[in-house]
């Protein structure tokens, strides 16, 4: 199993071009597959009187709008241009997220990605899922505040743009920053697949690493999570990312769970082989035993090592005559 590991820098920049490229290295030191930011001109997206979030309000100036915090935040095309250079010189992929038809566009123009991604946002947006999502490449569809039926009705408008379902994966997501663990619903995940017969991954918000690292014991094939480079920078998004040195923590601990999840077949591993003969245990004489004497349950036990007749063999051996003298503890041989 193979997890894509999305380090979101999302707008973590602060509309600075050589953070994002801080950014860029601390993903790719990390060992994340791609780092992913945002593509959007505010001007299409918000209006200028849309109201801040909460946990926007009290990272960023209560005085300015949606649409101004917004603003300064856009990348231009030769932003772009430099970010995909700095990801190719880090060995990292470049991925964003757009959020209108012509930063589609421009993403599509650049051709960087295999992966299309569908923000939370976006999942009811009739025009903007036909547009994004005919193009032929894998898309993440990310479920933040969204039920199953609109879920269904998303992945319908997907497949009906041209986009198959062994190439949608969908994203289990909550859509607050930070995500209370209670709210997490981690179990939606998997009935989401279930339920739709689709690839399955987490988009996370919730503090710290633990809950990525779980939904990939469950199953998720994509993890997405926000990162920074120091939580106390302002910004709305900051608080709820990742740091460095815990992203780091992250990616390790999904690849050790890859590894730990194996293949399903019950069977001794290589490293436990060498403790078989050891751990397990044999027939032996529990006193010494005549040449001739049945074997007995007063005169037989089971003990370790393990390299002698299994315990298992008790009722095929209990009754039969001992081929020779047994001293005590000794194995039983027939």
């Amino acid at each position: 199993m193979n997890t894509l590991i999305i380090a979101e820098a999302g707008v973590n920049h602060n509309g600075d071009i050589e953070l994002a490229k801080k950014l860029i290295a601390v993903a790719a030191e990390a060992g994340a597959d791609l780092v992913k930011f945002q593509t959007f001109i505010a001007a299409s997206n918000i209006a200028r009187n849309a109201p801040k979030a909460d946990y926007q309000k009290g990272a960023t100036d209560p005085d300015e709008s949606q649409y101004e915090m917004v603003r300064k935040l856009e990348l231009s095309h030769e932003d772009h241009l430099e970010l995909i250079d700095e990801c190719k010189k880090r060995k990292i992929g470049f991925f964003s997220t757009a959020f209108d038809a012509t930063s589609i566009d421009l993403l599509d123009k650049l051709n960087i990605s295999d992966y299309v991604k569908v923000p939370s946002g976006e999942l009811t947006n009739l025009p903007y899922l036909r547009y994004l999502t005919c193009r032929g490449k894998h898309v993440l569809l990310s479920t933040g505040m969204a039920n199953l039926g609109e879920i269904e009705a998303a992945i319908n408008v997907v497949e009906q743009a041209g986009t198959p379902r062994d190439k949608i994966t969908v994203l289990h997501c909550t859509t607050e920053y930070p995500t209370p663990m209670e709210d997490v619903n981690l179990s939606a995940m998997v009935n989401i697949g279930k339920a739709f017969g689709v690839s399955v991954g987490y988009s996370d918000h919730t503090p710290g690493i633990e809950i990525p690292i779980a939904a990939v014991a469950l199953g998720a094939t994509v993890i997405e999570k926000h990162f920074t480079l120091d939580r106390k920078l302002p910004g709305p998004d900051h608080r709820a990312s990742l740091e460095p040195g815990e992203l780091r923590a992250m990616v390790q601990g999904i690849r050790n769970i890859e590894k730990a999840l194996g293949d399903g077949i019950k069977r001794p591993s290589p490293s436990e082989l060498k403790n078989k003969p050891i751990a397990r245990k044999s027939l032996v004489a529990v006193r010494p035993i005549k040449a001739g004497e049945p074997f007995s349950e007063e005169n037989l036990m089971a003990k370790r090592p393990g390299t002698g007749i299994s315990p298992m063999q008790w009722d095929e051996v209990i009754g039969r005559t001992a081929p020779r003298d047994f001293s005590e503890d000794e194995l039983i041989e027939l």
